[in-house]
Protein backbone atom coordinates (compact mmCIF):
# COMPACT_ATOMS: atom_id res chain seq x y z
CA UNK A 1 0.00 0.00 0.00
CA UNK A 2 1.58 3.74 -0.63
CA UNK A 3 1.68 5.91 1.39
CA UNK A 4 3.09 9.66 0.62
CA UNK A 5 2.40 13.00 2.24
CA UNK A 6 0.82 15.73 0.27
CA UNK A 7 3.23 19.03 -0.67
CA UNK A 8 0.61 21.54 0.99
CA UNK A 9 1.60 20.09 4.40
CA UNK A 10 4.37 22.42 3.94
CA UNK A 11 2.89 25.33 2.91
CA UNK A 12 4.19 28.02 5.48
CA UNK A 13 7.88 26.49 5.35
CA UNK A 14 7.21 27.54 1.35
CA UNK A 15 6.08 31.47 2.19
CA UNK A 16 9.03 31.22 4.62
CA UNK A 17 11.85 30.28 1.73
CA UNK A 18 12.99 27.25 3.59
CA UNK A 19 11.20 24.72 1.51
CA UNK A 20 10.54 24.40 -2.22
CA UNK A 21 9.79 21.32 -4.24
CA UNK A 22 13.51 19.66 -4.31
CA UNK A 23 13.29 20.04 -0.29
CA UNK A 24 9.67 18.55 -0.21
CA UNK A 25 11.34 15.10 -2.56
CA UNK A 26 14.08 15.06 -0.02
CA UNK A 27 12.44 15.41 2.49
CA UNK A 28 9.34 12.96 2.16
CA UNK A 29 12.01 10.28 0.70
CA UNK A 30 14.74 10.75 3.19
CA UNK A 31 13.53 11.75 6.01
CA UNK A 32 9.91 9.72 6.00
CA UNK A 33 11.01 6.78 3.68
CA UNK A 34 8.46 7.24 1.66
CA UNK A 35 8.09 6.21 -2.03
CA UNK A 36 5.49 7.85 -3.77
CA UNK A 37 5.39 11.81 -4.05
CA UNK A 38 2.06 14.07 -3.62
CA UNK A 39 3.08 17.64 -5.48
CA UNK A 40 0.86 20.84 -5.61
CA UNK A 41 1.11 23.04 -7.96
CA UNK A 42 2.05 26.10 -5.69
CA UNK A 43 4.87 24.52 -4.49
CA UNK A 44 6.37 24.26 -7.80
CA UNK A 45 8.93 27.41 -8.94
CA UNK A 46 7.45 26.75 -12.46
CA UNK A 47 5.08 24.51 -14.82
CA UNK A 48 7.11 25.39 -17.73
CA UNK A 49 8.61 22.04 -20.21
CA UNK A 50 12.32 22.36 -18.95
CA UNK A 51 11.53 22.97 -15.43
CA UNK A 52 8.83 20.32 -15.23
CA UNK A 53 11.86 18.04 -16.79
CA UNK A 54 14.04 19.09 -13.55
CA UNK A 55 11.39 17.73 -11.25
CA UNK A 56 10.61 14.74 -12.81
CA UNK A 57 14.31 13.78 -12.88
CA UNK A 58 14.38 14.21 -9.44
CA UNK A 59 11.81 12.52 -8.89
CA UNK A 60 13.61 9.52 -10.92
CA UNK A 61 17.00 10.05 -8.66
CA UNK A 62 14.98 9.47 -5.47
CA UNK A 63 12.73 6.72 -7.19
CA UNK A 64 9.66 8.43 -6.22
CA UNK A 65 6.57 7.62 -7.71
CA UNK A 66 4.08 11.02 -8.27
CA UNK A 67 0.71 9.92 -6.94
CA UNK A 68 -0.88 13.11 -7.77
CA UNK A 69 -0.56 16.52 -8.92
CA UNK A 70 -3.09 19.09 -7.20
CA UNK A 71 -4.23 22.49 -9.09
CA UNK A 72 -5.14 25.23 -7.03
CA UNK A 73 -6.04 28.53 -9.08
CA UNK A 74 -7.30 27.70 -12.22
CA UNK A 75 -10.83 26.36 -11.67
CA UNK A 76 -13.10 24.26 -14.52
CA UNK A 77 -15.86 27.32 -13.95
CA UNK A 78 -15.36 30.96 -13.76
CA UNK A 79 -18.41 33.18 -14.08
CA UNK A 80 -16.44 35.63 -16.78
CA UNK A 81 -16.68 33.57 -20.20
CA UNK A 82 -12.75 35.58 -20.78
CA UNK A 83 -11.88 34.19 -17.14
CA UNK A 84 -13.25 30.58 -18.01
CA UNK A 85 -11.12 30.71 -21.32
CA UNK A 86 -7.99 32.05 -19.53
CA UNK A 87 -8.50 28.87 -16.81
CA UNK A 88 -9.18 26.62 -19.94
CA UNK A 89 -5.85 27.38 -21.24
CA UNK A 90 -3.88 27.28 -17.85
CA UNK A 91 -5.44 24.01 -17.10
CA UNK A 92 -3.86 22.71 -20.19
CA UNK A 93 -0.60 23.92 -18.85
CA UNK A 94 -0.59 22.32 -16.48
CA UNK A 95 -1.87 18.77 -17.74
CA UNK A 96 1.09 18.61 -19.90
CA UNK A 97 3.52 19.44 -16.43
CA UNK A 98 1.92 16.45 -15.37
CA UNK A 99 2.26 14.57 -18.51
CA UNK A 100 6.14 15.22 -18.17
CA UNK A 101 6.16 15.14 -14.07
CA UNK A 102 4.67 11.47 -14.51
CA UNK A 103 1.57 12.01 -12.52
CA UNK A 104 -0.93 9.31 -12.14
CA UNK A 105 -4.23 11.48 -11.20
CA UNK A 106 -4.45 15.40 -11.29
CA UNK A 107 -7.00 17.44 -9.33
CA UNK A 108 -8.85 20.14 -10.91
CA UNK A 109 -11.00 21.73 -9.18
CA UNK A 110 -14.83 22.52 -10.57
CA UNK A 111 -14.91 25.96 -9.31
CA UNK A 112 -18.28 27.96 -8.51
CA UNK A 113 -19.55 29.69 -4.95
CA UNK A 114 -18.10 28.50 -2.26
CA UNK A 115 -21.59 28.34 -0.33
CA UNK A 116 -23.50 27.01 -2.85
CA UNK A 117 -25.28 23.64 -2.72
CA UNK A 118 -26.01 23.24 -6.35
CA UNK A 119 -24.40 23.86 -9.89
CA UNK A 120 -26.84 25.53 -12.28
CA UNK A 121 -27.88 23.85 -15.49
CA UNK A 122 -25.13 25.80 -17.16
CA UNK A 123 -22.60 25.06 -14.61
CA UNK A 124 -23.46 21.33 -14.95
CA UNK A 125 -23.41 20.98 -19.16
CA UNK A 126 -19.91 23.20 -19.23
CA UNK A 127 -18.40 20.85 -16.42
CA UNK A 128 -19.06 17.75 -18.15
CA UNK A 129 -17.93 18.93 -21.97
CA UNK A 130 -14.17 20.32 -20.29
CA UNK A 131 -14.25 16.73 -17.87
CA UNK A 132 -14.65 14.81 -20.72
CA UNK A 133 -12.11 16.57 -22.81
CA UNK A 134 -10.04 16.46 -19.86
CA UNK A 135 -10.14 13.28 -18.98
CA UNK A 136 -9.57 12.12 -22.65
CA UNK A 137 -6.27 13.74 -22.77
CA UNK A 138 -5.74 11.74 -19.21
CA UNK A 139 -6.94 8.61 -19.97
CA UNK A 140 -4.42 9.03 -23.39
CA UNK A 141 -1.59 9.78 -21.97
CA UNK A 142 -1.87 7.05 -18.43
CA UNK A 143 -2.92 9.27 -16.09
CA UNK A 144 -6.87 10.60 -14.64
CA UNK A 145 -8.23 13.59 -13.40
CA UNK A 146 -10.94 15.11 -11.50
CA UNK A 147 -12.12 17.35 -8.61
CA UNK A 148 -11.59 17.17 -4.87
CA UNK A 149 -14.92 17.67 -2.33
CA UNK A 150 -12.75 21.05 -1.16
CA UNK A 151 -16.03 23.53 -1.16
CA UNK A 152 -19.31 24.30 -2.93
CA UNK A 153 -21.16 21.53 -4.34
CA UNK A 154 -18.15 19.15 -4.62
CA UNK A 155 -19.01 18.75 -0.91
CA UNK A 156 -22.59 17.42 -1.34
CA UNK A 157 -22.34 13.49 -2.43
CA UNK A 158 -25.49 13.71 -4.82
CA UNK A 159 -24.11 16.32 -6.71
CA UNK A 160 -20.60 14.93 -6.77
CA UNK A 161 -22.07 11.53 -7.71
CA UNK A 162 -24.16 12.84 -10.09
CA UNK A 163 -21.53 14.65 -11.80
CA UNK A 164 -19.26 11.68 -11.97
CA UNK A 165 -21.88 9.85 -13.63
CA UNK A 166 -22.88 12.26 -16.28
CA UNK A 167 -18.72 12.50 -17.15
CA UNK A 168 -18.84 8.92 -17.16
CA UNK A 169 -14.98 8.44 -18.83
CA UNK A 170 -12.14 6.26 -17.98
CA UNK A 171 -9.89 9.12 -17.58
CA UNK A 172 -12.28 10.42 -15.05
CA UNK A 173 -12.24 10.53 -11.33
CA UNK A 174 -12.52 12.56 -7.62
CA UNK A 175 -10.41 13.25 -5.49
CA UNK A 176 -11.44 12.01 -1.97
CA UNK A 177 -10.44 14.70 0.97
CA UNK A 178 -11.80 12.96 4.25
CA UNK A 179 -12.63 15.80 6.50
CA UNK A 180 -15.06 16.86 3.88
CA UNK A 181 -18.65 15.80 2.63
CA UNK A 182 -21.90 18.12 3.91
CA UNK A 183 -25.89 17.49 3.36
CA UNK A 184 -28.02 14.85 4.74
CA UNK A 185 -25.91 12.35 2.92
CA UNK A 186 -22.67 13.46 4.77
CA UNK A 187 -22.51 9.99 6.41
CA UNK A 188 -22.39 8.03 3.73
CA UNK A 189 -20.52 10.16 0.67
CA UNK A 190 -17.44 8.54 0.72
CA UNK A 191 -19.83 5.28 0.42
CA UNK A 192 -21.60 6.69 -2.14
CA UNK A 193 -18.56 7.91 -4.35
CA UNK A 194 -16.36 5.11 -3.94
CA UNK A 195 -16.80 3.93 -7.41
CA UNK A 196 -15.01 6.79 -8.82
CA UNK A 197 -12.20 7.60 -5.94
CA UNK A 198 -8.91 7.83 -7.81
CA UNK A 199 -7.06 9.57 -4.94
CA UNK A 200 -7.28 10.29 -1.28
CA UNK A 201 -6.00 12.75 0.74
CA UNK A 202 -6.45 11.57 4.39
CA UNK A 203 -6.57 14.41 6.63
CA UNK A 204 -5.38 14.29 10.51
CA UNK A 205 -8.46 16.01 12.22
CA UNK A 206 -10.63 12.39 12.55
CA UNK A 207 -10.39 10.34 15.42
CA UNK A 208 -8.89 7.58 14.79
CA UNK A 209 -11.88 5.58 14.73
CA UNK A 210 -13.36 7.66 12.28
CA UNK A 211 -10.28 7.36 9.75
CA UNK A 212 -10.43 3.28 10.36
CA UNK A 213 -14.21 3.56 9.04
CA UNK A 214 -13.55 5.95 6.23
CA UNK A 215 -10.04 3.18 5.07
CA UNK A 216 -12.15 0.14 5.67
CA UNK A 217 -14.94 2.01 3.66
CA UNK A 218 -12.74 2.49 0.68
CA UNK A 219 -10.38 -1.26 1.17
CA UNK A 220 -14.36 -2.93 0.64
CA UNK A 221 -15.30 -1.06 -1.95
CA UNK A 222 -11.59 -1.78 -3.67
CA UNK A 223 -9.83 1.26 -4.01
CA UNK A 224 -6.28 0.57 -4.73
CA UNK A 225 -4.75 3.69 -5.12
CA UNK A 226 -2.30 5.67 -2.65
CA UNK A 227 -3.22 6.92 0.79
CA UNK A 228 -1.82 10.73 0.81
CA UNK A 229 -1.64 12.26 3.67
CA UNK A 230 -2.81 15.64 4.21
CA UNK A 231 -1.63 17.32 7.40
CA UNK A 232 -3.04 20.85 9.05
CA UNK A 233 -1.49 22.91 7.70
CA UNK A 234 1.65 24.40 9.42
CA UNK A 235 2.49 20.71 10.79
CA UNK A 236 5.81 20.05 12.22
CA UNK A 237 8.30 17.52 10.87
CA UNK A 238 7.38 15.51 13.95
CA UNK A 239 4.06 15.73 14.01
CA UNK A 240 3.71 14.84 10.20
CA UNK A 241 5.91 11.91 11.38
CA UNK A 242 3.39 10.68 13.75
CA UNK A 243 0.23 11.16 10.51
CA UNK A 244 2.59 8.87 8.70
CA UNK A 245 2.75 6.12 11.18
CA UNK A 246 -0.65 6.55 12.54
CA UNK A 247 -1.98 5.99 8.80
CA UNK A 248 0.31 2.97 8.86
CA UNK A 249 -0.73 1.75 11.82
CA UNK A 250 -4.39 1.75 10.25
CA UNK A 251 -3.67 0.01 6.88
CA UNK A 252 -1.12 -2.57 8.55
CA UNK A 253 -4.17 -3.43 10.70
CA UNK A 254 -6.92 -3.37 7.86
CA UNK A 255 -4.23 -5.93 6.09
CA UNK A 256 -3.95 -8.29 9.13
CA UNK A 257 -8.05 -8.81 9.70
CA UNK A 258 -8.76 -9.75 6.08
CA UNK A 259 -5.20 -11.62 5.38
Amino acid sequence: MRLSLMAYTFYPMLQRGVMDEFGYLETIRYRYGLRAADLWNWMLDSIDDNHARVVQRALVERELELVGLSVSGPTVWADDLNAREYNHRNLLTHLRAAEILGAKTVTIEAGGQYDALTYSDEQFDYFVTRYREYAQRAHDNGYRIGPENHYGPELVPAEMRHLCQAVDHPGFGMVLHTREWIGEDAHRGTEMLAPWIMHVHLSDVPSHEKMVDTVTTLLNGGYAGAWSIETEQGASYAQAGLMIARVRHILEGWRHTVD
